[in-house]
């Protein structure tokens, strides 16, 4: 953790920066964004994988309901797939 005038001089540094080369910044937060995109991915197939075991261990009902949630999950994935890969 920094200290508040450590904080303050990083933020002063970024932000000297972020003006003097916005190209960068654009990359690096186009970076973040697949990286995101990725864990999300990531996620939604551990979830796919794990939906039969839930369904078996917790019931029909648990995994119908999970089954919807993840076909949801999956229709915003390719809906916006461009903002997150």
């Amino acid at each position: 953790m920094l200290s508040q005038e450590d904080q303050r001089r990083f933020e002063q540094i970024t932000r000297q920066l972020r003006e003097s080369d916005p190209r960068f910044f654009t990359r690096l937060d186009n970076r973040v964004k697949g990286r995101r995109g990725r864990y999300m991915m990531l996620l939604t197939i551990v979830l796919w994988a794990s939906l039969p075991a839930m369904t078996v261990l917790a019931g029909r009902l648990a995994g119908a309901i999970c089954a919807v949630v993840l076909v949801a999950n999956a229709a915003l994935m390719w809906r916006f797939r461009r903002r997150l890969l």
